[in-house]
């Protein structure tokens, strides 16, 4: 047995079908009728078919207003059932926005030239409902495929060159202020010189400490190698080498000295976690954001060179046709 809710869906998608069809005829019907008002086509309809456009003259351009009050009345009917359901179902907060919402299917009624092609915003509308119900799968459609391929393409256009244009002022902008390098230093580095140097500081004391962590092996093997090719190149070690038991005071010298020095390393490498380190690193990229607020015309050049390229980089950037790979 059919539930009442599955009825009334199905009433509801078959009522929705046959607007679909109705608006599609009466907007054939409407074009039809404005290119049958051209003299040229309209004697070239007579030349081609004169009994059907006398037909056509007779039953249908003749009672034009006539025929389409019929589409309208069915329309205003559509409304009034839609604005029902909408305030049985309280889709909306007022009962009265439904017209406001529906501006397009309410001025649609309206039997005058300006008014009667709202009427396609019906269909779209409609299909819109179904896609939401799934009943429909537009986006598979040939047509709206075709449709947004070429909508992509216009709109990655447009925006390609008003970005280009935007660009192209900005570079202009950088190329004839005085003060640009100024303003950076001051407006934009300044106020954030306390969080930008916390952040250099965290950043160095993170990568040292990374950077010994990770290559600690190696270090050492260093530190060893080192130490054994200085004391190999020492006159007073080879002296000793020429002694009895030398080469193994020598060797016994290599290894300590290499454990002191590998030892002074990691302790070295662990101070640098101390409070007194960190307050060196903070007061070392503080002293360092001092001299780059510091700008001269010198400077000033080099930051107005390094925007522009940056600038010209985006416009190659954007100025790519993208939608040519994408739909190649």
């Amino acid at each position: 047995m059919t539930s009442p809710a599955s009825l009334r869906d199905r009433l509801a998608l078959a009522w929705d079908g046959l607007i679909i069809a109705l608006v599609i005829v009466n907007l054939a019907l409407l074009l039809f009728d404005s290119l049958y008002l051209l003299p040229p086509l309209h004697a070239a309809f007579a030349a081609v078919a004169p009994r059907l456009e006398a037909a056509y003259a007779d039953t249908i351009h003749a009672h034009f207003f006539t025929i389409d009050l019929a589409f309208v009345s069915v329309y205003v009917l559509d409304v009034l059932i839609g604005w029902t359901v909408a305030i049985a179902e309280r889709r909306y907060h007022r009962w009265f926005f439904y017209p406001f919402v529906h501006w397009y299917d309410v001025l649609g009624c309206i039997p005058l030239a300006g008014f009667r092609w709202l009427r396609a915003l019906r269909v779209f509308a409609l299909l819109h409902r179904l896609q939401r119900m799934d009943l429909i799968d537009v986006r598979r459609w040939t047509l709206f495929q075709a449709v947004r391929k070429y909508y992509d393409i216009l709109l990655e256009e447009v925006s390609d060159r008003v970005a280009v244009r935007l660009l192209g002022s900005l570079q202009e902008e950088v190329r004839h202020s005085n003060t640009l390098s100024q303003r950076l230093a001051d407006e934009v580095v300044a106020p954030r010189k306390a969080q930008l140097v916390e952040e250099i500081a965290e950043r160095l004391e993170t990568g040292i400490d990374g950077l010994y962590a990770d290559n600690r092996a190696l270090i050492a093997r260093y530190v060893s190698a080192l130490v054994g090719r200085t004391l190999q190149e020492s006159p007073e070690i080879q002296r000793l080498h020429r002694m009895p038991m030398g080469r193994q005071v020598a060797g016994a010298m290599d290894q300590a000295l290499s454990d002191l020095a590998s030892r002074l390393i990691h302790e070295a490498v662990g101070g640098l976690r101390s409070p007194e380190f960190s307050q060196l690193l903070r007061r070392a990229a503080d002293s360092g954001m001092d001299i780059l607020l510091v700008t001269d015309r010198r400077s000033e050049r080099i930051t107005e060179q390094v925007l522009i390229e940056v600038l010209e980089l985006l416009k190659e950037q954007i100025a790519t046709k993208r939608w040519q790979t994408r739909y190649d």
